[in-house]
């Protein structure tokens, strides 16, 4: 170089030299020409407020979804537990409506018998039959009869009593019974024997009389288990029945002379000791849970309860432990319930430190289900994409390069794929899974393919479009006449040039994605418990109740699914812009 030239260059005036430290705009010609074209969609991009705003929430999303579950101290399906005091019925209690019997001992009262008995005593016939034998009844006070067995004595015919072979009448037994049917008695008494009159058309039947059993209302409690037997025999319940009917006081069995005691509308009959042997009542208390034994004392108290209509009762265990009981009563049953400490599982708890959103219908931590369920939900979006994407790919690549009747065969059969209703197919394969009982692992992976499987058309289009444009360009002339192949041209040259459109396409595809998991979800179609997604978390709120008391069930699953599609069009929106810029002016 000359001196002169020299001279003139560094004579040229500094202000007409550019300044190393001005400041270069993004759209400065100089500029420009030292970015990269990645380097320049990524300025573009992070310009764009919104693109960045979406890009900050997906990240969050992720690290939420699959970062946030090995943090939590808890697992998906960890069911959590909790003491609590519930009233719970404990025994039932109704007045008895059906005769007790208790038969004599040596002596048969069957089924047929007894069945017999309530006939006649409904109808107020005083005999009945049952096979061979002949039956008769004695009301010995209200609601206790004494069943007895009758066996023919004499028979009156016209007023002649004609004795049975092997009978006498002996002296004054024709003025007793005269005495008796004159004032239309039903028995009499002569020589210590009762003799029952029968009519049988204009005939009189005179028969003696065998004590067989007796039925009552009454239900006897022992206080000593030892004594239910003695205390369930004939004898006995004949003798204290009889004796409570005339209002006595004792009655005598085997030489033991046993006490009556009425008190507030029960029997207490007492020993030849004084101590307390056996309740009487017309109230049967039994306990609801078959290993639970009630006592004698226990008893007493609830029917004492009962018969003054008393809300509760208080009942002091041997032990000292003083328990508080409910009645309850629905039409003629009375349930006794008491304050019980149980473990039960503890659903729908509002959020806490320990649980910061809850726990949900299963007793899980919701925080955790929807970590675990931002899982699936991405995971269902980016692999039904990824297969979109593929399947999009190839045929619109091979029908774009391609052409003619290549390019309208692939066209009709996407037309035709296109006609297929996605929404109920997808409704119907849900219903076809559940019938088969597929896994929750298994429906998750079957789920993603049919979602990636129904929705490549869109691809296939936009690729198809993009190749048309493209394969005529200098580039592709270049690629011609180098002569490589085929697959190569379509992969290699022309669809690197159509990953712009597809990266911004298959952004927005990811939103609608999880939208549609959320719907199967919400529908009860999508993943299956134990798996948990976003959509499935939020299926219990189709219950009103619900969705108005326990918001933390529904509002952070929803919220989630919002802000996931939000950032995924936020972001699609700035990569669009940003790969061209001409499409936002």
């Amino acid at each position: 170089m000359s001196e002169l030239e020299s001279t003139n260059i560094t004579n040229e005036p500094v202000q007409n030299r550019p300044s190393q430290n001005q400041n270069m705009a993004l759209d400065d010609a100089r500029r420009v020409k030292t970015l990269s074209p990645g380097m320049l969609v990524f300025k573009r991009f992070i310009r764009n407020k919104l693109a960045v705003i979406g890009l900050v929430i997906l990240v969050f999303m992720f690290l939420f979804s699959f970062l946030g579950p090995f943090l939590s101290p808890y697992t998906q399906t960890e069911v959590f537990y909790k003491e609590s005091s519930i009233s719970k019925d404990f025994a039932g209690a109704i007045f008895n409506t059906e005769l007790r019997y208790s038969v004599k001992e040596g002596e048969k009262f069957s089924g047929a018998e007894q069945a017999r008995f309530l006939f006649a005593l409904g109808k107020g016939n005083h005999t009945f039959e049952s096979g061979e034998n002949s039956y008769s009844y004695i009301a010995e006070g209200e609601n206790f009869y004494r069943i007895v067995r009758l066996q023919k004595f004499a028979e009156v015919v016209l007023g002649r009593i004609n004795p049975l072979p092997g009978n006498t009448l002996a002296l004054g037994f024709a003025d007793a019974f005269e005495k008796a049917n004159t004032a239309g008695e039903k028995s009499f008494v002569f020589d210590g024997t009762t003799y029952i009159l029968t009519k049988v058309l204009k005939n009189t039947i005179i028969s003696t009389q065998t004590d067989v059993a007796i039925a009552s209302y009454s239900i006897f409690d022992a206080y000593n288990p030892g004594d239910t037997s003695l205390i369930n025999s004939y004898e006995f319940r004949r003798l204290s029945e009889t004796a409570a009917v005339k209002n006595e006081s004792s009655f005598e069995l085997d030489g033991r002379v046993f006490q009556i005691k009425e008190q507030e509308g029960q029997t207490t009959i007492l020993d030849d000791k004084g101590e307390p042997f056996a309740e009487v009542s017309n109230i049967i208390v039994n306990p609801l849970d078959t290993n639970e034994f009630l006592s004698v004392e226990f008893k007493a108290k609830a029917r004492n309860a009962i018969i003054n209509r008393d809300k509760s009762f208080e009942f002091v265990a041997p032990d000292g432990v003083a328990t508080v009981y409910d009645l309850n009563r629905v039409n003629t049953n009375y349930y006794i319930k008491r304050e019980t400490t149980t473990t039960l599982i503890n659903m729908f708890e509002f959020p806490s430190a320990r649980h910061p959103l809850g726990t949900d219908n299963n007793g899980m931590d919701v925080m955790t289900r929807l970590m675990f369920g931002g899982r699936v939900s991405l995971m269902v979006g980016f692999v039904a994409v990824f297969i979109e994407l593929f399947i999009g790919v190839i045929i619109g690549g091979i029908s774009g390069y391609f052409g003619g009747w290549v390019d309208t065969s692939l066209m009709r059969f996407v037309d035709l794929f296109n006609s297929i209703p996605t929404m109920p197919l997808i409704l119907i394969f849900g219903s076809v899974m559940d019938t088969l009982e597929v896994t929750p692992v298994n429906r998750m992976f079957i789920l993603m393919a049919i979602l990636g499987l129904l929705g490549w058309t869109g691809i296939a289009r936009v690729v198809r479009g993009q190749i048309l444009s493209l394969r005529e360009q200098d580039f592709m002339v270049a690629t011609e006449a180098t002569g490589i192949r085929t697959s190569r041209k379509i992969f290699r040259h022309l669809i690197p040039n159509v990953m712009p459109i597809l990266i911004v396409t298959a952004t927005g595809s990811l939103g609608s994605l999880i939208i549609t998991e959320a719907t199967l979800g919400f529908l009860g179609l999508g993943i299956k418990y134990p798996l948990a997604s976003w959509g499935s978390i939020i299926n219990i709120s189709s219950d009103a109740f619900i969705m108005e008391t326990y918001w933390f069930m529904w509002i952070p699953a929803g919220m989630l699914i919002l802000l996931t599609v939000l950032g995924f069009n936020f972001v699609g929106d700035g990569l669009r812009d940003a790969y061209d810029p001409k499409m936002k002016r």
